[in-house]
């Protein structure tokens, strides 16, 4: 026991004195005898090794964000020659697609919720994270301006600056107000953990407040009116869930206020659920309309006050006003201040989102990648390359291109440019060949030659295929594991290029682009009934979708313990109900 209290001393002093370990370091050295490696921390815990030799050769990637995308590629992060360092005000991990469900108490916050440390304490990558925001990306130095989270004090130490070598950024989105007034200061939205315990609290106040003895029945009435506003997948989704707690909880508590709760959705388009199969659509309309929730389309927010919500109508222009008790807000996303600044600075001012190429690398910007909500990929056009691939693949520099010089670069067009394979596919096409058949009518295969106008002629329209990527998070999760297998392979494929042609230089890219794999996707309309629309238009809605919808949901869960509470949660509500404490 002495010797161990004589070791846990020593152990201690070298642990607070990290200057000793470099001088037992070089005693062992220079006496020939074992050396034996420590890393040593400085008492606030902060790595104090940053400057020696070893670590100046690893390259410092710094990510700024904890969603989906900057998850994902922290996760999927296998090479230890990085530095990484991930910045993000929330210092946990958050799994968003069930946050309609904490609003009304099916699943608790922490349940859908894991720590970033937790997450990397299990990497073999020196991976470290600091609970702060960033305000200010310095591409010309290479260094990001932070601001600690905490707001206890810091000793006038709240900010600090941090070099990279190569910036991730994947801070995501907010919610986009379109300058509507009122919005900010009286709507809920439901982008974080914070957003679905406010309105879960909101939703149990309004009922409390409607069994006071001193409102009159039109107060009443006026507070369990519940407005959402969107009609896509999370407003709809809200309105359902919101739907079910009402009558199937808290009916049962507050029986007098059964016939004043009134919830309307509000969408300014034709139709809900406009990115899903319009089976769906129909489905989810004819639902809502069943089930009592007053559908209003075309319908656009005009203003909101703190008791009432202006619409106008598309098609008339007509303006009118109703009452609430709580309005949910979700239209889309909008740009956080720090992205602004920053596409100030790159000459983007212009766009909604970060603008990156192919591979996620921001335009102008050789080290600086940015995916999940805060950017979107500016796919390059056919038409802009025209002339370089007619070039690349004629050879023989003739002025003609035949069947076999087209196909000898066919794949690395394809994959270069994918509108092209969705331009075949419409047109029902097998490739390429077929379109230069029909082009040039029943002539042989072998005799097939284009000249740079025709060939103009044939691709004219391929470029209207081109489409954006949803803001999603499977597209985020799948930006992250895809920029993280390319960080793994960097120094291999600098050596052997995998990518296709360089159309406008020589070689060959570093890495194939990032190619979005749609696997999917859930519209839970309430009442155990879900839609689900699959990979080949397959389309399935009701209570077998709805166990679909359990099973995907909780194997995609990032932790076994968030998987068991989530599921333990999911069976409370069957046995005992939903939590109306509010809290």
């Amino acid at each position: 026991m002495k010797g161990f209290t004589l070791y846990e001393r020593f152990s201690r002093t070298v642990r607070l004195n990290p200057s000793i370990s470099g001088l037992l370091v070089a005693f062992t050295v220079s006496g020939g005898g074992l050396v034996a490696y420590s890393e040593a921390k400085s008492p606030d815990g902060l790595n104090i090794a940053d400057s020696s030799e070893a670590d100046n050769k690893r390259k410092r990637v710094v990510v700024l964000g904890t969603g989906w995308a900057g998850t994902s590629f922290v996760k999927n992060l296998k090479n230890a020659s990085y530095d990484v360092q991930v910045i993000s005000p929330r210092n946990y991990f958050t799994f968003t697609p069930l946050l309609p469900s904490v609003t009304c108490g099916t699943v608790e916050a922490r349940s859908i919720v894991e720590p970033i440390r937790k997450i990397v304490k299990k990497k073999s990558v020196d991976i470290r994270y600091w609970e702060a925001e960033c305000f200010k990306i310095d591409p010309e130095n290479k260094q990001v301006y932070c601001r600690a989270n905490q707001e206890t004090d810091l000793n006038g130490k709240e900010e600090f600056v941090v070099p990279y070598d190569y910036l991730v950024i994947a801070v995501g989105a907010r919610p986009n107000t379109f300058n509507t007034p009122g919005v900010e200061e009286n709507c809920h939205f439901l982008k974080e953990v914070e957003d679905a315990q406010k309105i879960r609290s909101t939703v149990v106040d309004c009922f409390e407040s409607a069994c006071l003895p001193t409102l009159s029945d039109e107060e009443r009435k006026r507070i369990l009116q519940f407005v959402v506003v969107g009609g896509g997948p999370t407003g709809v989704e809200f309105a359902a869930e919101l739907h079910d707690f009402v009558s199937e909880d808290l009916v049962k508590l507050y029986p007098r206020s059964k016939d004043l709760v009134k919830i309307t959705l509000l969408e300014a388009t034709d139709h809900i659920l406009n990115m899903f199969d319009k089976r769906i659509t129909a489905f989810a309309e004819e639902k809502f309309q069943r089930d009592g929730i007053d559908l209003k389309t075309g319908a656009m927010v005009v203003n909101v006050t703190d008791k009432e919500i202006s619409t106008k109508e598309i098609k008339t222009g007509k303006i009118s006003s109703m009452p609430y008790g709580m309005v949910v807000w979700s239209t889309g996303i909008g740009t956080h201040p720090v992205i602004r600044d920053f596409m100030r600075r790159i000459g983007q001012a212009n766009r909604r989102a970060l603008a990156t190429d192919e591979w996620l690398r921001i335009e102008g910007c050789d080290n600086i990648y940015a995916l999940g909500d805060c950017a979107t990929i500016n796919q390059r056009k056919v038409m802009e390359d025209i002339l370089a691939i007619f070039k690349k693949a004629d050879k023989d520099n003739s002025g003609t291109l035949t069947v076999k010089e087209f196909q000898e670069v066919l794949n690395d067009i394809c994959e270069r440019y994918p509108q092209l394979g969705l331009y075949l596919k419409n047109k029902r096409l097998h490739n390429i060949v077929d379109l230069l058949k029909d082009s040039k009518g029943d002539v042989a295969k072998e005799s097939i030659e284009l000249n740079i106008e025709e060939f103009k002629t044939i691709l004219s329209e391929v470029d209207s295929q081109m489409k954006n990527l949803p803001a999603t998070a499977q597209v985020a999760a799948q930006q992250g594991a895809y920029l993280a297998n390319c960080f793994n392979r960097m120094e291999e494929c600098e050596k052997n290029p995998e990518g296709p042609l360089r159309f406008r230089g020589e070689g060959r890219h570093r890495f194939r682009p990032f190619r979005y794999k749609h696997l999917g996707q859930f519209a839970p309309l309430g009442g155990e009934q879900t839609a689900a629309q699959l990979p080949g238009d397959w389309v399935s809605i009701g209570r077998s979708s709805q166990w679909l919808w359990y099973s995907v949901y909780a194997s995609k869960l990032v932790s076994w313990r968030t998987r068991v509470s989530v599921i333990s949660e999911w069976i409370m509500r069957f046995i005992f109900g939903r939590d109306s404490s509010g809290i």
